[in-house]
């Protein structure tokens, strides 16, 4: 293994030991929590938790804060990011179907059972069945997805 792919695969490990702590320590990994959170409809009883409403706060804070003075200013640059070659950002720049859609079903998602994607492999160290289930359900959702936008991309190459 080539020393670059060796020092890009290690920041990957440290990076996402680095998040599944932060999603830990953070609650934003108890479904329960996220719930409390996303249920406003509690506000009126007093049980609201707006604990996670810090933690999102605190997070873009520091992403922009680094995003801006760090990565933008070498964007269109010959400066690679320290562990890879190239900076892997978005290409599409405009709003469609599929994004909304898929947005969307995100968000029902995640308001249904508390729980995202991060979470919900940080969580299988629990053990917990439903929890298992979820990620199963996830990835075959996300084969459905793989294999519809392959379908949709063929009938756009036959037409």
């Amino acid at each position: 293994m080539k020393a670059s792919s060796m020092k890009r695969k290690a920041s990957a490990l440290l990076c996402g030991v680095l998040f599944g702590t932060g999603l830990l320590v953070s609650g934003l990994a108890d479904p329960a929590k996220v719930i409390g959170f996303l249920d406003v409809s509690r506000i009126s009883n007093g049980s609201w938790d707006p604990s996670l409403m810090v933690v999102m706060t605190g997070a873009l804070a520091v992403y922009m804060s680094l995003f801006y003075l760090v990565v933008k200013p070498r964007i269109g640059t010959n400066q690679a990011p320290v562990c890879d070659v190239k900076y892997h950002l978005p290409e599409k720049k405009t709003l469609d179907s599929q994004l909304i859609f898929g947005a969307a079903l995100f968000g029902l998602g995640w308001g249904m059972v508390g729980i995202c994607p991060g979470p919900a492999i940080v969580n299988l160290a629990t053990l917990d069945i439903n929890l298992g289930l979820f990620v199963v359900a996830m990835l075959f959702g996300l084969y459905i997805g793989k294999l519809l936008k392959s379908a949709q991309l063929d009938l756009v190459k036959v037409s």
